[in-house]
Formats: structure tokens, sequence, C-alpha cells
């Protein structure tokens, strides 16, 4: 095993930490060790396999479907370009415009320059004359984790 499970109050695996993350979190005693290795230590603490916190850590938001829209999120998922030329995007266009009812959501969104976001201005893509580059789509909580 290359690191120590750390499990929740309920005895739910969380994740893994190096063994040096796992005496840092019995020195602030925020955990117990659950199971050690026999005849091994490191100072006074039994050399950890599985530590238990002890404090109980929700979890729910790691299961959900989508994680929630943001303007930062459209940036990341996009990775700073423009859905409409390719270059740098420091900005978000709604697809459907806020002032006819555009929602601010995943699918409603993509990143964009600031002169492409003023040439479409309150239009959409179709009757600016502006052909998008790639879709809008909901990312994943882990795709947007890794960008």
């Amino acid at each position: 095993m290359s690191g120590v499970l750390v499990l929740n109050t309920d005895n739910t695996a969380l994740h893994t930490v190096s063994i040096k993350h796992a005496i840092g979190m019995l020195v602030r005693e925020v955990a117990i060790v659950e199971e050690a290795k026999e005849g091994h230590a490191i100072g006074p603490y039994p050399w950890p396999i599985v530590l238990r916190l002890v404090r109980y850590v929700k979890t729910a938001f790691l299961y959900a479907r989508a994680p929630g829209w943001t303007k930062r999120g459209v940036l990341k998922r996009d990775r700073h370009t423009c859905a409409y030329c390719g270059g740098y995007a420091n900005t978000v266009d709604h697809l459907v415009p806020q002032s006819r009812g555009g929602p601010n959501s995943w699918l409603n969104t993509v990143s964009a320059c600031s002169p492409c976001n003023l040439t479409k201005a309150d239009r959409t893509p179709d009757e600016a004359g502006m052909r998008l580059l790639f879709k809008a789509y909901a990312p994943s909580r882990a795709e947007l984790a890794l960008r």
C-alpha cells in the first residue's frame, strides 16, 4: 500500500495520505490510529496503516452530479480559450443573452475574449454571424479539478 487510508467517523473510506501527512494528523489530534504496522513506530506514534477521523466530514458534495455554475468555472472548463476566435478569453458570453431570458448555466455560456463578446452583443451567435469553435457542456467535478 502506498499510503495511509483515512476513514470518516462512520468508517467510510475518504482517501489516502502520505505517512508524513498521517503523522501530522495524529499530532494535530484530528485522527486516531485504527490499524498500525506491528513493531514499527515513528517517535511516540505507531506506524499507521489506517486512520479514523475524530470528527465527521460531510462528503455529499463529492457525489453531486455536476458542480455549480460559476464564471470562473466556465473559463476553466474552456481553458481560457475564446469560443469564437480561439484567442485568450477573459470573460463569459451567454449564447442566449440574459436580456432575452438566457440563464447562467453550463449549457448557455462559453468563454470569450472582450472584442468577440462586444461584437456579439445581445444577439445569439447565429444572429451575429459568429460560429462557435466548440460546444458548451456541463463538466464533471473531476474535470474542473484537473484544469
